[in-house]
This record gives structure tokens, C-alpha cells and sequence, in this order.
């Protein structure tokens, strides 16, 4: 590479988006190197796992008003990094707000700050062929860019393979399903990166200064189809070879259309166009700015321990919740409407509930059970973390048993374990609780 080296060997860089996936392995990387890091984040102290070394201030994407609130942040900086980035916007503005507003106003007050040299990760397919608004938005903040004087790298990822990342998370758990289904027979193109390459590529980037703006697509070195990806990930995470079935592509995007309005959806009807569309490009530049070729994901060791039960836990879990959800909701429905009125009222007296109570202890305990179905399925935010419901439905699953094992012991010889099947809905219970503590640490 023909560049001019007349970076600092120490430099004090900043960094927006530092607590995301790529942004924190990043920061990692270049305080490994000794560079002085500001970390710029929306909520800094709610990741600062490198805190001790980094100094972070709050900077709001959706909230910057005009670059002269920005210029006092930059001075003294060497060079500006931006790994702000999103993939649903459920707003219908978050992309163009923290694509494009935001990131123009951050480079406009560097180079006004005396920055000289600034890093956007933007994304692969953000060119003149763009039609996605995530496409469309990343590229407005690229060209803005480019019209500045100041030497610059935009980095535009492909799809970026890491264990611990939201999308390779998600991939994988689809790559491990009993059946997987395929959106038209799976052979759209895609170029997965590994992670690794992309960190080295901007931490390269940053100490270069060539006076000009280089794009360099971050692409693994090989093009292949999201069947042969998921067939990848299947591999990585230790499980047998996916058995597919093809799915109709317009059946795909309606669910994507139905997806992106459920909470914490990976799929929008933006990333169906955008996979439709193909996500490739040559691996000249990554592998001339590495000094080597990309990591090929088909040639990785399996990790299992990394991928394969956070894969499958991805999809059991959701099912495990429905099928606790489906048995109080059937409960309720079996006990307001299906079972024999009489018959509920006899076993109410027998467990010794006073006669003028009965209706009212029946219809209230199914209306209750239906409460719990429903939240099952899906539980309000503010109303904590989702483990109190399960903590009720212990409780009264404990209560229920044993009123039953005291006033009805013969309930436990029934043939059909109407009892017994209360262990495992305790188990599965307790277990939800803990794996519910494990994801908020």
C-alpha cells in the first residue's frame, strides 16, 4: 500500500457507538494498541465494561441539534470513529437520524475541531444502486463524507459473523431448527465477514492518513447462498446438516411485514429486499488493507460451545413459554366453558369452598388463569423483570397442588397424572428464572 504514515504512534481517538457489538470490540482493540480512547455513547455507564481506561461521555444520535454543541467534544482529537448503526427502525425516522443526520453533524464538527482522520462504518450496499432506507440513509452519511477535506475510510460491512452478535444469534438458531425454512429456495447472494476482520480493518484504518477517502468493502473471501450459510452455521454450532424446506418469497414478505411490528424482531420487509437484492463485492480491498486474506467462515473450527445451546435455546425457549402460555389459557377455557358446571361446583365443595362462592371462585380462578396465559406470551416491560410472572405461577401452582393433595389425595392415582404433570411445569418454571436472572447480568 502506497499510504503516508504521519499518524502519531499514540493518538487520542473518539468513538461514537462504542458499547454496540463492533463498537466495544473496537475500543478493545485499539486500547490494546495504547491509544487514549473517548468512548461516546447514548447511556455510558450502562456497558462500561472498559471504563477504567476509556473516558465516555453521553452523546445522543437522536438528540445532536447542531454541530457546535459537537466541536467542544473533538478537540484534541486525532481521529473520529463512527460505529453507530441500527437495523429496524420502528419509528420510521431512526435511520435517518442516526444513519445520516446525526453522523454528517459529527463530521462536519471534526473536521471543524482539526480531526484528521475520520472512520465510518457504514454498510455493504450503501452505493447508487441503494433503495432500502437502511442502504439509502448509510449512504447519505457516506457521501457527506467524502465531500469533506479531511482523509477519511468508509468501511462498509457485510453481513458480519460473530458468536456473540444479535444476527449471528439469530441465523444460527434458524440453522438449527428441526425444519428450516428457506425464503424461495435460499439461494440469494451473501459475503459474511468475520469480525476479527473487520476490527483489524479499522484499527488499520485509523493510523493511515493518504489526504483522500478510500470505501473498502468488509467482505469475507467467500460469495455464497443463505442456504449454504446456514448449512455453515449449522456446521459451526455442532448440529446435524439443516433439512430445508423452500417457502414461497411472497409468503416471507408478508411474515417480515408482521415481524417488524412484533418487539425485539430481526426480520423487515428492508432486510427481505436487501437479501433479495444480493450482498457481495470483491475481497481486493479488506485483503490488501489486512496484508492477508479475510478469515473464511467455511474453514472455522466448530464451536459448539459458543453456538450451539444459545442457538437452540433461541427457538426452545419461545416454544417452552407458548406451551406453559397454551396450558393456562386451555385451563381457563376447559374451566369457564367446556367442563361440566356441576361438576366444577361439586369439586369447589369438596375442597371446602362455601356454597355462595362457588360461581364466583370459578369464573374468577379461569379468568385469572387466562391472565397468566396472556402474559405469558407477552409481558409489559414496566411491569419488571418477566421472571415475577413466573414466580406467581409457581406459587399458585403450589397452592393448587396442595389444597388437591389435601382435600382430593385420590386426584394423585388418577390415570391421567392430573398432579403429577404439575413437576414438570415447576421445573420448567424454575428454569425460566434462572436463564431470565443469566440474560440480565
Amino acid at each position: 500500500m502506497s499510504f503516508l504514515v504521519s499518524m502519531p504512534s499514540v493518538m487520542v481517538i473518539f468513538l461514537s457507538g462504542s458499547t454496540g457489538l463492533l463498537g466495544s470490540r473496537i475500543a478493545a482493540a485499539l486500547l490494546a494498541d495504547g491509544h487514549s480512547l473517548i468512548c461516546a455513547a447514548r447511556h455510558p455507564l450502562a456497558k462500561a465494561g472498559l471504563s477504567k481506561q476509556c473516558r465516555f461521555v453521553e452523546l445522543d444520535f437522536a438528540r445532536i441539534d447542531n454541530q457546535a454543541t459537537l466541536v467542544p467534544l473533538l478537540e484534541g482529537v486525532d481521529v473520529l470513529i463512527n460505529a453507530v448503526g441500527i437495523f429496524i427502525d420502528r419509528t420510521g425516522h431512526d435511520f435517518q437520524r442516526l444513519h445520516a443526520d446525526a453522523p454528517i453533524a459529527l463530521f462536519h464538527a471534526a473536521v471543524r475541531a482539526g480531526v484528521r482522520r475520520i472512520v465510518q462504518i457504514s454498510a455493504l450496499g450503501a452505493d447508487e444502486h441503494a433503495a432500502s432506507a437502511y442502504h439509502l440513509t448509510k449512504r447519505a452519511g457516506d457521501d457527506a463524507l467524502r465531500a469533506l477535506p479531511v482523509s477519511s475510510l468508509i468501511v462498509q460491512p457485510s453481513l458480519v459473523f460473530s458468536p456473540e452478535g444479535a444476527s449471528t444469534k439469530f441465523f444460527t438458531a434458524w440453522s438449527t431448527l428441526p425444519v428450516v425454512p428457506l425464503p424461495g429456495r435460499g439461494g440469494q447472494s451473501i459475503q459474511p465477514v468475520h469480525i476479527d476482520d473487520v476490527v483489524a480493518l479499522v484499527t488499520q484504518g485509523v493510523i493511515v492518513v493518504d489526504g483522500v477517502t478510500e470505501t473498502v468493502a468488509a467482505v469475507g473471501p467467500e460469495p455464497m447462498t443463505m442456504r449454504s450459510y446456514l448449512t455453515v452455521l449449522a456446521g459451526l454450532a455442532g448440529a446435524s446438516a439443516p433439512r430445508f424446506v423452500a417457502v414461497p418469497i411472497s409468503l416471507v414478505r408478508l411474515s417480515a411485514r408482521i415481524g417488524e411490528h412484533l418487539p425485539g424482531g430481526f426480520v423487515s420487509s428492508d432486510s427481505i429486499g436487501m437479501l433479495e437484492r444480493g450482498n457481495t463485492a470483491p475481497a481486493d480491498g479488506i485483503t490488501r488493507w489486512l496484508g492477508r486474506p479475510p478469515k473464511a467462515l467455511s474453514q472455522l473450527r466448530a464451536m459448539p460451545q459458543c453456538l450451539d445451546l444459545h442457538a437452540k435455546l433461541a427457538w426452545l425457549l419461545p416454544l417452552l413459554i407458548a406451551s406453559i402460555a397454551a396450558v393456562w389459557i386451555w385451563t381457563a377455557i376447559v374451566s369457564a366453558w367446556l367442563y361440566p358446571r356441576a361438576a366444577s361446583l361439586d369439586l369447589l365443595a369438596r375442597v371446602g369452598a362455601p356454597d355462595a362462592m362457588r360461581p364466583l371462585l370459578l369464573y374468577a380462578a379461569a379468568l385469572f388463569d387466562l391472565l397468566l396465559g396472556a402474559l405469558s406470551l407477552c409481558w409489559p416491560a414496566r411491569l419488571g423483570p418477566r421472571n415475577r410472572l413466573w414466580k406467581i405461577q409457581i406459587c399458585l401452582i403450589i397452592v393448587y397442588t396442595a389444597l388437591i393433595s389435601w382435600r382430593l389425595p385420590e386426584f394423585w392415582l388418577h390415570p391421567y397424572g392430573p398432579l403429577s404433570k404439575n413437576l414438570p411445569m415447576l421445573a420448567a418454571l424454575v428454569l425460566l428464572i434462572q436463564l431470565d436472572r443469566k440474560n440480565r447480568r
